[in-house]
């Protein structure tokens, strides 16, 4: 039985006497009663909502494992399980039938952060394709003038004339301390985005900022249709964007380590971080698609994203395995084996509870 308990993977293991009052105070009475140990197992799977595998000695009943269902918090924790993982992770066990394999969290982590970070880049890269058409005398270089070339918004700019205060002559000096003031608010954000990374849960942490950038880029592009032409409207809501912009690098790269072990991280944090080109290209792309509509869509458009992607990251980013209870396969193997090690002396314990103890019996040579 021990060895085939060691090749189940199992939600958890938990190895208590089964006449113990303080875990199931009719425990007690009822292996005391009438009932049958196959009784006695049948109940208590009963309350527990589990499969139980117990081994009976001389004395006592042992419950070797209890393999949870669904949703059933462990016997060891004080919150339920549940409560800790993200509705998403819920929902795909709820489909699955069970709980997800380590890889499979992994899988998660990978393609939710290389999302939320690739948003915050689309988001990003916004400004510098639109400025063309606040500021008509702003130079097209690079991958900007190559994706406005292929929309059919590139020669009526110059005939609108811009957008004021941009449109004048001092217009490109304007959107230079746009930049400025967003890469000045995004860096000292990015000191305290760290120290409250460490303190909250990195998933609302994320989102937050997430849901923060979308609302604040968005409200950029508002000022289209609002009719907006304030300097300083723009500058407040590009410098809070950037604010909010701040949480992403320390928390996906928080969450991502928590995952990884050092032997892998290297050649993932290689693939992963190609989020910050895809992001570059997909927010120009959309930018510039998005123009000869009003250049509020630019910025509407990708807030809107970024957004989404938040909820999908509340609902699916587990931060850490310990939150979720996924453990390694070479944990849960060192588990199983410190496991049966226990049961097996628990057992010799309490099957010599009626020997003597002034009887000993010879060693043989193969037991020396």
């Amino acid at each position: 039985m021990l060895q085939a308990l060691k090749r189940v993977q199992v939600s958890f293991f938990c190895i208590f006497k089964a006449n113990s009052s303080k875990l199931f105070p009719n425990f007690y009475s009822l292996l005391n009663s009438h009932y049958s140990v196959f009784r006695v197992i049948k109940l208590v799977e009963e309350f527990f909502g589990g499969t139980v595998i117990f081994a009976k000695g001389r004395q006592n009943i042992w419950i070797l494992k209890i393999e949870e269902q669904f949703f059933m918090g462990s016997l060891m924790q004080s919150e339920p399980e549940m409560e800790k993982k993200p509705v998403g992770i819920r929902f795909l066990e709820r489909i699955k039938g069970s709980k997800l394999s380590y890889n499979a969290y992994q899988a998660i982590v990978l393609i939710v952060t290389f999302l939320a970070y690739a948003s915050y880049h689309a988001a990003r890269k916004t400004t510098s394709i639109v400025k063309s058409a606040l500021d008509p005398q702003s130079p097209d270089t690079g991958l900007n003038s190559l994706l406005l070339r292929f929309t059919s918004f590139g020669s009526s700019v110059k005939e609108e004339g811009g957008w004021a205060p941009f449109n004048g002559p001092d217009g490109t000096v304007l959107l230079g301390e746009i930049d400025v003031a967003f890469l000045a608010v995004y860096a000292f954000g990015m000191y305290f985005a760290g120290h409250l990374g460490d303190r909250m849960n990195l998933r609302i942490f994320l989102t937050v900022g997430m849901i923060g950038t979308g609302v604040f880029t968005s409200l950029f592009g508002v000022g289209y249709w609002a009719n907006i032409h304030s300097f300083y409207y723009f500058l407040i809501m590009q410098m809070l964007a950037g604010l909010f912009q701040s949480s992403g690098w320390p928390s996906v790269v928080a969450v991502v380590g928590n995952w990884f072990n050092k032997k892998k991280r290297g050649l993932i944090m290689g693939i992963w971080n190609a989020h910050t080109s895809v992001g570059n290209i997909t927010g120009s792309l959309i930018a510039a698609a998005m123009l000869r509509y009003g250049w509020g869509w630019s910025f509407v458009v990708p807030g809107v994203i970024i957004v989404v992607i938040g909820l999908v990251n509340f609902a699916f980013l587990p931060v850490n395995p310990e939150i979720v209870g996924a453990e390694r396969d070479q944990d849960l193997d060192s588990s199983s084996e410190k496991i049966g090690n226990s049961v097996h002396e628990a057992l010799l314990l309490s099957s010599s509870d009626s020997e003597t103890d002034d009887k000993k019996r010879a060693v043989g040579f193969i037991e020396a």
